[in-house]
């Protein structure tokens, strides 16, 4: 059991909802919806090799929303698409100290699939918690230095 001051600490490594990720086969096409359709702001696509995926950002009130379409057949995200199609691909937490964070999940024997943090989309510093440790869901922390 995970002592109470511990528990206290973890809850307050989350500032909030940075963004949604909704994996798509075509930006273009998704776009239509996701903008066209329901009216959110678009922002800028960027590429982000490391991930092998090109990204569209959208405003969604506070938080965004993020378009990913694989830019390679061995991106995690073509991966994701080919065994579940399209749809939500992971919920992203803001946090500070990212790199303190992921040392204190790992303590905790949460299942971390990156353990060190790594450069994201925005220049933010990104690491996922393994779905299995969440529920079924991919998580993503993210730390940004504005």
């Amino acid at each position: 059991e995970i002592p109470w001051r511990a528990q206290k600490d973890r809850r307050a490594m989350i500032k909030g909802i940075d963004h949604i990720g909704i994996a798509v086969k075509s930006i273009d096409e998704a776009k239509a919806f996701w903008v066209d359709t329901l009216g959110l702001k678009y922002l800028r696509t960027e590429n982000v090799p490391g991930q092998k995926v090109r990204v569209a950002v959208l405003a969604a009130g506070e938080a965004t929303v993020e378009l990913l379409e694989p830019t390679a057949a061995d991106s995690p995200v073509q991966k994701f698409l080919d065994k579940r199609g399209e749809g939500l691909h992971h919920v992203t937490f803001a946090t500070d100290k990212l790199a303190g964070h992921l040392q204190a999940l790992k303590v905790a024997n949460i299942g971390l699939i990156d353990e060190e943090p790594r450069l994201g989309a925005g220049g933010a510093l990104i690491a996922f918690i393994h779905p299995k440790s969440a529920h079924g869901v991919l998580i993503e922390m993210c730390e940004h230095h504005d």
